[in-house]
């Protein structure tokens, strides 16, 4: 893994799935299969593969601080192409000090990640206005997790995960993207731990050789998803 330390020219960019995206890092030390992120190292010259490479950008929350003032109240999205929760995260607390301006300035934010390290910062969570988490929850068969997500947290940690934020009162949801073989078990597993999905079927074509070597094509179908989807769409009308 190299990891280097940068200083970054600006942090809260647009997105086009909230207001903003916030993103500490560049790269994700859960290097999985099917990551659109991939495509970040067109614009940032790496010549590593994706996975072995983090830089850090150790001046995320001084540069939130100054943004903020300038530009429009708005969600941000805690992260939008990398895990905000990834190990290096336990060091550089970034995500954390970027959250806590967000809390302090009263912006609403959007936080996701695959890692319990999420639940470090529950009182951060609790004290911002307009906070939500949610859990990348792929599949239930974590067999099938380690063939598409090997450096990720197991499922049953994220679950957890996701079912403390809830007991805690925060507003929590899970997302089931891409929707992996086994996903259909996810049902029974998120029930009363989040406020809701949101599903998406595998349409990453880096991962599209697992399938082939391990035999998985029949669950690339149109069908599989509209079955799959039925059974997860339960899961909206959870009890919370």
């Amino acid at each position: 893994m190299n990891v280097t330390e940068v200083r970054a020219k600006s942090i809260l960019s647009a997105s086009k799935v909230y207001d903003y995206a916030v993103n500490p890092y560049i790269g994700c030390q859960h290097a999985c299969s099917y990551c659109y992120a991939r495509f970040m190292k067109r614009v940032t010259g790496h010549r590593e593969p994706w996975g072995d490479f983090v830089d850090v950008k150790i001046n995320a929350a001084d540069l939130l601080r100054l943004e903020i003032r300038k530009k429009r109240r708005g969600r941000v999205w805690v992260s939008g192409v990398c895990d905000p929760y990834q190990p290096l995260e336990a060091k550089y607390r970034l995500s954390r000090q970027c959250l806590e301006i967000l809390a302090r300035n009263e912006w609403p934010a959007t936080i996701q990640t695959r890692s319990p390290l999420v639940l470090r910062d529950m009182d951060i969570f609790r004290q911002g206005r307009g906070f939500e988490v949610g859990l990348s929850v792929t599949t239930a068969d974590d067999g099938i997790r380690r063939l598409f997500e090997p450096k990720a947290p197991p499922v049953s940690e994220r679950i957890r995960a996701l079912d403390e934020l809830h007991k805690a009162g925060i507003r929590t949801y899970a997302m089931i993207a891409p929707m992996l073989p086994g996903a259909e078990g996810l049902a029974e597993l998120l029930e009363g731990k989040v406020d809701y999905v949101l599903i998406d079927r595998m349409n990453y074509h880096y991962a599209d050789w697992i399938y082939r070597k391990y035999g998985l094509q029949d669950k690339l179908t149109d069908e599989y998803f509209r079955r799959t989807k039925r059974t997860l769409d339960s899961i909206r009308n959870a009890p919370t």
